[in-house]
């Protein structure tokens, strides 16, 4: 038995779950999210569309638990890692970091992001909580006035739909998006 979300796991259910997961990163890499069915993941990955739904009720569950691996390693980087992303740099060089980090993860994983992260269910994630903090904290260690009412609009860049019109409608290359957005640590100083 394995552990999976913190809760014991049969060997049989890790097999299951790798599978789906492999089956739907394949799917998804092929074609926006919204296209891919869960009748598709099933047939991919070999399991019945019950042992998918037991576990998944739907195409943005999956792809939360896609992304969540990238967005954890992250996570683990601005907790434990080296300056400036890590800890140890002053909050405005952390926040550039930041943002050329987060824009790396966009670009590697914006059809997983845009299956999980539109509109207003973003605010609901707990990646999404987890940058605010970090930003929040930021803003705090340099003095900011009012930090809640800055965080969320320091990440509004961020957003899924907004980074993928700037790539795809504006043309913008991935560091034009994070020099412009390094200019908004200017915030911090």
């Amino acid at each position: 038995m394995s552990t999976y979300n913190g809760r014991m796991e049969r060997a049989d259910a890790a097999r299951n779950r790798a599978r789906i997961l492999d089956a739907a990163a394949l799917l998804f890499a092929d074609r926006p999210p919204q296209e891919v069915t869960m009748e598709d993941i099933a047939k991919k990955a070999g399991v019945g569309r019950g042992t998918l739904y037991r576990r998944y009720p739907d195409r943005a569950s999956i792809a939360v638990a896609l992304l969540d691996e990238h967005e954890r390693a992250l996570q683990e980087r601005l907790l434990r890692g080296e300056p400036p992303l890590g800890p140890g740099a002053p909050p405005a060089e952390r926040l550039a970091a930041f943002y050329a980090a987060m824009v790396r993860l966009l670009e590697e994983h914006s059809h997983l992001v845009l299956g999980t992260e539109v509109g207003r269910s973003r605010f609901e994630t707990g990646a999404y909580g987890f940058w605010r903090a970090h930003v929040r904290a930021l803003l705090v260690a340099a003095g900011t006035p009012n930090p809640d009412a800055l965080v969320d609009v320091l990440l509004a860049p961020l957003a899924p739909e907004v980074y993928g019109h700037q790539r795809g409608t504006l043309g913008l290359t991935p560091e034009q998006i994070i020099e412009a957005l390094t200019t908004l640590t200017a915030t911090l100083s």
